[in-house]
Order: C-alpha cells, then sequence, then structure tokens
C-alpha cells in the first residue's frame, strides 16, 4: 500500500513556490548578453559535468528531494521544454515570465481573491497581448537574419555568420541541422536533401535525448505503401543490413506485431532502425512516396501498382548520408547518384504546376518541388574539448531554431523590449476601457499579474547586466527605443541589432500562462511519501 502526504491552499502554495524559486533562480541567471552559465553534474554529461546557458538543459538537471517542490519542478520544466521543442529557444524567458506572474499573484490569492475568475481572466487578456505581439512582427531582413543568428548564439560573432551563410546557401526550403566536428574546427557543409513532415513512430528509436531524435548514419531506406505486417517476411533485407551493420529506415505502415519486433531488436542493439508513416494521404501518398524513391535512389513498392513488398530486395531500397527523425519531422540528408532522374521530376512537376488552376492542388505541387529542390547545411561544431562543444553545440542547436523562427513567423524588438511595450500598451489600454465604468475586482487582478509577468524578462535581462531596470526604464526615450545591455547604451533595439523572432518570444509567453494559471489553480497537492 502506497501512503500518501497531502497538502492544502497556504501550506501547498508555499512548497511549490519554494520549487519553483529554486528552478527559476538557476535558470534566469543565463538571460541576456551577460548571462551567466552554469554547472551541472550529471552522469549523462560527457565528463561527468557540463557548462551551459541554455535554459531547457539547465532545467531539466533539476530534481528536488522533497517529492512537493519537485512537482512545481516538473510544470517549470514543462513550460521549458515546450518552448523549445516548439520555438527551439525562448526556454528560459518562459521560466521567468511564469514565475513572476506565480509571485504577483501570491498576496491576491492569500486575501482570498475568486481565483477561478482570476485566472480565466489571464488567460482571456493573454490571447490579446499575444494577437497585438503577431501584428507587431515585421518581416526578417538579410541584416536581420544575421543579428538573430548572431544573439541566439550567446553574441558569438563567429557563429552567427555561419548560421546565416547556412540559410542564404540553403534557402527558405531547405533545412539546417547541427553535428559535432571530429576536429577543433566549426564549419558548415551544404548538400542535398529533403524533409519529410512526419516523425517516429515510436519514442524508442530515439537516440539523441537532449534532441529527442532518432540518428540513423547512412541509412537504407525501405519506401512502401503497404503494410509491414510481420518482419520474418523481410529476412532478405535485414539480414545483409545487420551484417553489413547499416542501418534501416522504414517509411511505410507498421503493423502493431512488426513495430514490436522492431523496437524490442533496436532496445537490444540488434538492429539500427527508424521508422515513419508515408507522409500525407491518398494520391498525394503516392506521389511524394515516388518523389522520395527518385531523392534516395530506391524503388517505391506500391500494393496499387500490383507491388509485393516482401518480395523486396537490396536493389529496391534507397539510400541516404543521414537521416535526422524527430518528433513531427524527418530530414534526409542524401546524396544522389541519379541526378538525370531528378532533374526530369523537377520539371514533369514544373510543368503540372503551369497548368493546374486549383489553389489547393497548385499548393501541394509547389510544396512537392521544394522537396525536390530542397538542401541540407550541417554545421559541424569543434571545440578544444568535449565539454566546450557541448556547451558550443547547445548555443549553435539554439540559434539554429531561433533562426527558423525568425523567418516563419517574423521578428520583434529584442532584449525584453517587445513584452516591456506589450505590457505598458495593454495597461493603457485597460485603464482607458475602463475610464468610464468600473473593472472587476477579478479583472484588474488579472491585469496587474500579466503586467508583472510581462516586464520581468526586461528586468531580469538587466540586473544580469548589473543595471537597475528601473533607472533603465527611466530612461527610455520612446517606444522602440531600448536599452543594449553590452554595449551600455540607449538606442533602437532593431537598429542595433538586438531583435528577438516573434514565435520565439509569443510562444514563451503562451507556455508561461498555461503553466502559471494551472499552479495558482492548485488548492490541494498529494505526494507519495518517501522513505529517505
Amino acid at each position: 500500500m502506497i501512503v500518501k502526504d497531502i497538502y492544502f491552499e497556504e501550506e501547498a502554495r508555499t512548497k511549490l513556490m519554494s520549487g519553483i524559486d529554486k528552478i527559476a533562480d538557476a535558470v534566469k541567471s543565463t538571460l541576456g548578453a551577460r548571462g551567466r552559465t552554469v554547472l551541472i553534474e550529471s552522469e549523462h554529461h560527457i565528463g561527468g559535468l557540463t557548462v551551459t546557458k541554455d535554459g531547457v538543459t539547465v532545467a531539466r538537471s533539476i530534481t528536488l528531494m522533497d517529492p512537493t517542490e519537485n512537482l512545481a519542478v516538473q510544470m517549470m520544466r514543462q513550460a521549458a521544454a515546450n518552448t523549445a521543442t516548439t520555438a527551439g529557444d525562448g526556454t528560459t524567458t518562459a521560466i521567468v515570465l511564469t514565475q513572476a506572474m506565480i509571485h504577483s499573484a501570491e498576496d491576491y490569492i492569500s486575501a482570498g481573491i475568486n481565483t477561478t475568475e482570476v485566472l480565466r481572466e489571464v488567460k482571456r487578456m493573454s490571447a490579446g497581448i499575444i494577437s497585438a505581439l503577431r501584428r507587431r512582427a515585421v518581416a526578417v531582413t538579410d541584416k536581420n537574419l544575421l543579428n538573430v543568428a548572431t544573439i541566439s548564439a550567446n553574441g558569438d560573432g563567429d557563429i552567427g555568420p555561419l548560421i546565416y551563410d547556412a540559410y542564404k546557401a540553403v534557402g527558405d526550403d531547405g533545412v539546417v541541422t547541427v553535428e559535432n566536428s571530429k576536429s577543433t574546427d566549426t564549419y558548415c557543409d551544404v548538400t542535398t536533401g529533403l524533409k519529410i513532415d512526419r516523425g517516429y513512430t515510436s519514442r524508442y528509436f530515439i537516440t539523441d535525448e537532449k534532441m529527442q531524435e532518432c540518428v540513423l548514419e547512412k541509412p537504407y531506406i525501405f519506401i512502401s505503401d503497404q503494410e509491414v505486417t510481420s518482419l520474418n517476411s523481410y529476412e532478405a533485407i535485414l539480414k545483409p543490413i545487420i551484417a553489413e551493420g547499416r542501418s534501416i529506415l522504414f517509411i511505410c505502415p507498421m503493423g502493431a506485431n512488426a513495430m514490436s519486433t522492431l523496437t524490442v531488436n533496436k532496445v537490444k542493439g540488434t538492429i539500427k532502425a527508424g521508422a515513419i508513416i508515408p507522409p500525407s494521404f491518398g494520391y498525394r501518398t503516392d506521389d511524394l512516396m515516388g518523389d522520395l524513391a527518385i531523392l534516395t535512389g530506391g524503388n517505391y513498392l506500391s500494393e496499387k501498382m500490383g507491388d509485393d513488398a516482401t518480395l523486396v530486395n537490396m536493389s529496391d531500397l534507397g539510400s541516404a548520408s543521414r537521416a535526422v527523425i524527430g518528433t513531427g519531422s524527418t530530414v534526409l540528408v542524401t546524396n544522389p547518384a541519379d541526378t538525370t532522374a531528378i532533374e526530369e521530376r523537377i520539371a514533369d512537376v514544373r510543368e503540372m504546376i503551369a497548368d493546374e488552376s486549383n489553389a489547393e492542388t497548385k499548393t501541394f505541387l509547389q510544396e512537392r518541388l521544394a522537396v525536390l529542390n530542397g538542401g541540407v547545411a550541417v554545421i559541424y561544431v569543434g571545440a578544444q574539448s568535449d565539454i566546450e562543444q557541448k556547451e558550443k553545440k547547445d548555443r549553435v542547436d539554439d540559434a539554429v531554431c531561433a533562426t527558423r523562427a525568425a523567418l516563419e513567423g517574423g521578428i520583434l524588438p529584442g532584449g525584453g523590449i517587445a513584452l516591456l511595450e506589450a505590457a505598458k500598451d495593454f495597461d493603457e489600454k485597460f485603464c482607458k476601457a475602463h475610464n468610464k465604468r468600473a473593472a472587476s475586482r477579478e479583472a484588474i487582478i488579472a491585469k496587474d499579474i500579466l503586467v508583472a509577468g510581462l516586464i520581468s524578462p526586461f528586468e531580469q535581462i538587466n540586473l544580469n547586466g548589473g543595471f537597475d531596470p528601473k533607472e533603465i526604464i527611466e530612461g527610455l526615450e520612446r517606444k522602440g527605443m531600448g536599452f543594449d545591455v553590452a554595449r551600455e547604451k540607449f538606442g533602437s533595439m532593431v537598429s542595433m541589432g538586438i531583435i528577438d523572432p516573434a514565435k520565439v518570444t509569443i510562444t514563451a509567453l503562451e507556455n508561461a500562462v498555461s503553466v502559471a494559471t494551472t499552479i495558482l489553480g492548485t488548492n490541494a497537492i498529494i505526494t507519495n511519501v518517501r522513505d529517505i
């Protein structure tokens, strides 16, 4: 029988706050241009330790002895992880926002407010603020793209231009990935490749726990629309692949029995493998799978065309230099031997686009063209030591994701200014809206909670830089003006190259509101009793 501890109201909130403060105080010291690193001891890191400025790495490393405090840590970790997964950066901002909102609400909750109504107002108001941030976002220019990459790499003047060059080389349809270099040099290599909007079918395929990815080197690729029900029928390809020490990626429907057998053998180390389901649906699947087959040099075994996938042999398999399979997408780095077939396929698709009048179908054809034309840039990160390499690779990973986010969603002023201005505008609009009629107590409290959260990243960035946030705010002359902590001067944040991807800022706020309202709505905590 498992014995439980239970805590209510003030006691529960006090314990939660203790856990929140411990993780937030560790993470927020890394925020901004003058943020500092955190030294982490862990058997999962190279040499038993790591040095990092990556907020999600710090958050994931924290586990507290007290079970109630640890529940708070887990929820804060979730805010960071969700932000990292969606936007690739902004993890520290999400944690800072969450802590500030919770602290702001503490006294109100202790005074006995209508918590449910307040939290409902917080969610409603935050949606309006997020919409305003999206409207403020501006498209990224070449110069801004370089600045985003450099800032996200913690101001590294060498890494920023490297990422910028990588994205310029592959274009909007290309993919940029990051790997460890076998030397001390950091450089970029551009190859042909493609991205598939499908992720792994089982977490057991994951090989990189930090990035939550399955990485396969020089995989063979099996492409079919026929369901694999039993791996026994595919010994003709599996035995040679295992003997060769190569890996295999299945792009096909997988039955439960086959999936179970594959994952068990992967975990045992018998075979290096991954599996994804075919992209899209219907006739579109056939078109995309045909494209994949041409790009990888294999054959598309289609049941509709009378092919029997169980008769597959090694010559039917495609191949790639590398496959990186994530939760929702797969990147294949390819080196096709027959570029003529690809060029012919591209010409065919271009011709179909020219003749197509249906907007939806035309969009699909353009997506196919992007896949066929896509390139992959691999940034190889080198360093003098394993510890330095890991820290540097974390920075490059964040910078690559932030750069992609900027391309997708535009940019906002950095340094916490976008959220600070959003707080000021929201406060002013709220006051004007309720000038002629009294606002409810719950609405006023919700507004105060949000404003306190929105200004917190700006305050923390300046505190980490050794400045008094109140004095800096007084020095801000007009909208668009901010303060460069690194160079210690006021000016336009965009002009000074201090910018953030809008997607990063918005995602951080969304996740922070979600976690903060969940914690603030908690009135009782039940945990298992630990034997110490």
